[in-house]
């Protein structure tokens, strides 16, 4: 595999690196949002072209691929930001792009794009743990379309969402594949409950209860009951993503962590005199370049599209974070002291995040299972 970045992919990077340090000011990374800045920013991505950045050309797009959504999730993560991008640009659109036909991507992508929209995929349900494929909500056929019963849970910025993207079961039992049908679903529609709540990392998720509601025919995507290979694409995309940003976010607490031992003096010397130190400083720059690495190799095989060995190597990046960035984040907090657990220090912030990502879609021992 060939790892170098050509010109295009240094502009992008740059281009990013430059939003986030006028959005995502270094005191600040990692506070909860308010609304105002929430919208400004997701503003300024549609503007940067963030948002339509996989999407097709005719809707909104750039038409770039999983290598150019690691180099963007990595300067978003290293700022701590990003919103709902990997819910809503990567893994929504994903969606779209696969199972949608070209008269729903033009009703989507181009809203999407604009930032005029937010997308959320309604996936995993209680007592299924990372099982996405248990699903229990019904979609019943009926002359004027589907009507939709169930609950979904953990939906990745649900309550921001205008447009739900609900993966409901037409046919079939437990976890069979066969029988699962995605819904485009607007999220005011009469009998959708949005409840939305904060995560440990400050940011938002939703429950998502659906009752008696109508799907009108053109908010079936795709083929029904067919839906599951497209929606473990879309999934395997999100969590590439979510790697690359895990990089981003070990990156900035490893400057902070250097700058503190740097500064910090203890017993009349910086604390960075002291070889104990210096090792652990090392070995989160070792992990730092192997999380590069898989992160590489995830968005490289997101970009084959080959199901058994994207599906492979997916999952060992995902393993690689969700053990590494734990332990990581655990490790710089010891090194500040008690200030570390503050939320006036940055690694806390950095910390907090790592965790949440080693529990999003799957952690290290489901994904081992699925290796």
């Amino acid at each position: 595999m060939d790892f170098s970045l050509n010109d295009d992919h240094l502009a992008l990077r740059a281009a990013v690196q430059r939003f986030c340090d006028g959005e995502y000011p270094v005191e600040h990374r990692g506070n909860a949002e308010t609304p105002e800045q929430a919208r400004a920013r997701w503003s300024g991505m549609a503007e940067l072209g963030l948002l339509g950045l996989p999407f097709p050309a005719d809707a909104g797009g750039s038409e770039q691929g999983p290598v150019e959504v690691m180099l963007v999730a990595q300067e978003l993560g290293r700022a701590l930001g990003g919103g709902a991008f990997v819910a809503s640009t990567v893994m929504a659109g994903e969606l779209l792009v696969r199972l949608g036909s070209p008269e729903q991507q033009q009703r989507w992508l181009p809203a999407l794009a604009s930032g005029a929209l937010q997308a959320g995929v309604a996936l995993y349900e209680d007592g299924a743990r990372y099982d996405w494929q248990r699903v229990q909500l019904q979609a019943r056929a009926t002359p004027q379309g589907h009507v939709l019963n169930g609950r979904k849970t953990g939906v990745l910025h649900g309550d921001s969402a205008g447009l739900l993207l609900v993966v409901a079961r037409t046919a079939g039992q437990g976890d069979e594949r066969q029988g699962l049908t995605v819904f485009a679903v607007d999220a005011s529609a009469p009998g959708v409950q949005v409840r939305g709540h904060d995560t440990l990392d400050g940011r938002r998720a939703a429950h998502v209860t659906l009752t008696d509601v109508v799907v009108a025919p053109d908010g079936l995507l795709g083929t029904p009951g067919a839906a599951a290979d497209a929606v473990e694409a879309a999934l395997d995309a999100a969590i590439a993503a979510l790697c690359a940003e895990a990089v981003g976010v070990v990156d900035a607490l490893l400057v902070h962590t250097a700058e503190h031992l740097r500064t910090r003096k203890q017993f009349g010397a910086p604390l960075a005199k002291f070889q104990v130190l210096q090792h652990r400083v090392a070995d989160m720059a070792i992990a730092l370049e192997q999380l590069k690495s898989m992160a590489c190799v995830a968005a490289m095989a997101v970009e084959m599209g080959e199901p058994v060995q994207r599906r492979r190597l997916v999952s060992a990046a995902k393993v690689l974070v969700s053990q590494q960035g734990r332990q990581l984040g655990l490790s710089a907090i010891q090194m500040h002291g008690a200030m570390g657990m503050t939320d006036e220090c940055r690694v806390s912030h950095c910390a907090k995040r790592l965790m949440v990502m080693g529990q999003l879609f799957g952690d290290a021992a489901w994904h081992l299972q699925r290796v």
